[in-house]
């Protein structure tokens, strides 16, 4: 580059082909931008012209101020400012953008309720009672072996739930008072996300993970041999968790004191949802028919003050999507006296109860139907009763096959068939005469050679006819007719 001796504005030209650059020193505020002149040999043809830089010469330049040239691109003006401020911002219209498809619905925000209903949760108001309603209500109504919690216990209930000042303290001082525990390989889980369930599987579709406060379920040991992480979907809760809860059938929700229980019922009526969409898919999964309309799946809620539980199942609708279902059994105020604490501690106990049975008895019918023989693998029935089919007679196969050697297979061969003439067509009542007279014990031998050799039988119909020279044909049947 040419550098004129002028320090104040120095205005350096060089001529490249009819285009002049002119740069400017950098105390000016556009600094080495370059800018487009008009060619002084295309002005003043006679002027002298300053000498062309060597090619060489210009290569060298180029490559070694490549950085500078850069910084040639555009002025620094309030407006190119402006647009580069823009463009180093993330443009969140953009289409190839997937920070708007991978958000999430929270279950705190306020739209989580429709889009709940979009997926197919309805609520109690919404929701049909299940078919073993009433079988529900006395299941955790039964009387429990154990004894009953004292008024002592009671008392101190009551104490807890006044000293819990939020959510967290409620669960931790009412858990151990209203729940029983279980054996190894049945477990507990608090507030612990479904991270092994699919993303948008119909019901969580845009939904952030179900979470609840409590979950009770086998452990994924309990299961083997059978693949339960490979063969269903959503069955494992826990994701990379060789100990994660499988299948569970109760979950829970706790709120504190004051706090809003209808967020508490939104939340319960998602978990349960979740619960039921995996025990659907373990029974499809092998092949096993399921109740419709019964209920298997329990939740509940409370705010260590009241109890509510609600059962949960699916139902299709008529386009083939299925709706999930929660309806009440049962609500209880567990502080206003000892009968009321008593009897919703073994309400409570009993849905666990209830909850494990039915853990157990899907793992065994998954664990039967793994252990058959890969080429004999039937579905096992859940106890359905089979349907009866009314004015239809079962078949009597008991004596189906018993006379088969007395049949013989005869091949169908071609028989010439004659046609009678109209007036001669047999009578429907005279089969059984021709018969009776060709087998009569008082005809004579030599009769019978005579008939034999005279009259020819029919194959398709058995009877005799007599084919005369003039084409017409005669039956015996109707000889005899004449004679009598």
């Amino acid at each position: 580059m040419i550098v004129a001796p002028n320090k104040d504005r120095t205005k350096n030209k060089s001529h490249d082909k009819g285009v002049a650059y002119e740069t400017h020193s950098v105390d000016h505020l556009d600094t080495k931008s370059p800018v487009f002149i008009m060619d002084e040999t295309q002005t003043h043809p006679q002027a002298e012209q300053v000498p062309a830089i060597p090619p060489s010469h210009k290569r060298q330049i180029d490559s070694d101020s490549d950085d500078e040239a850069m910084t040639k691109r555009a002025r620094l003006t309030r407006k190119n400012l402006a647009l580069f401020n823009k463009m180093g911002k993330k443009n969140t219209s953009d289409p190839t953008d997937d920070s708007e498809s991978t958000r999430t619905i929270s279950i705190t925000t306020s739209e989580f309720a429709i889009q709940a209903r979009k997926n197919g949760i309805l609520d109690p108001r919404s929701s049909k009672p299940p078919q073993n309603l009433e079988y529900l209500r006395k299941r955790l109504a039964r009387s429990r072996e154990t004894a009953s919690p004292s008024e002592s216990a009671y008392d101190d209930y009551v104490d807890q739930v006044g000293r819990a000042n939020n959510e967290v303290a409620m669960v931790v001082k009412t858990s151990a008072r209203l729940l029983k525990e279980y054996p190894k390989g049945y477990d507990q889980a608090f507030n612990q996300a479904f991270t092994g369930l699919p993303e948008d599987v119909g019901f969580n579709n845009v939904l952030s993970a179900p979470q609840p406060d409590f979950v009770e379920g086998l452990e994924m040991d309990e299961y083997r041999p059978f693949p339960v992480d490979e063969r269903i979907c959503g069955a494992v809760l826990y994701e990379d968790n060789p100990h994660s809860l499988i299948l569970p059938h109760v979950a829970g929700e706790w709120k504190g004191s004051g706090d809003d229980m209808e967020e508490a019922r939104m939340k319960a009526a998602y978990h349960g949802a979740a619960l039921v969409y995996a025990r659907d898919q373990a029974l499809d999964a092998a092949k096993e028919p399921y109740l419709a309309g019964h209920t298997k799946v329990t939740t509940f809620t409370t705010d260590g003050r009241n109890l509510n539980i609600f059962a949960h199942y699916a139902a299709k609708t008529e386009g083939g999507t299925p709706e999930y279902h929660q309806y009440p059994i049962k609500s209880l105020i567990l502080v206003d006296s000892h009968q009321g604490y008593k009897e919703g501690w073994k309400q409570l106990r009993n849905a666990q109860d209830l909850a494990r049975e039915e853990s157990y008895a899907l793992r065994d019918q998954l664990k039967d139907y793994w252990r058959q023989p890969r080429d004999s693998l039937h579905p096992i029935a859940e106890r359905v009763p089979p349907l009866s089919v009314p004015d239809l007679e079962p078949l009597d196969t008991t004596h189906a096959y018993e006379d088969e050697d007395d049949y013989e297979v005869v091949k169908p061969r071609p028989v010439y068939q004659p046609t009678p003439p109209t007036s001669s067509r047999p009578k429907h009542d005279q089969k059984r005469k021709a018969q009776i007279s060709l087998e009569s014990s008082s005809v004579s031998s030599r009769y019978r050679s005579k008939l034999r050799s005279y009259w020819k039988k029919d194959v398709m119909s058995g009877r005799h006819y007599h084919r005369h020279s003039d084409g017409t044909v005669s039956w015996l049947d109707d000889e005899e007719d004449e004679r009598d």
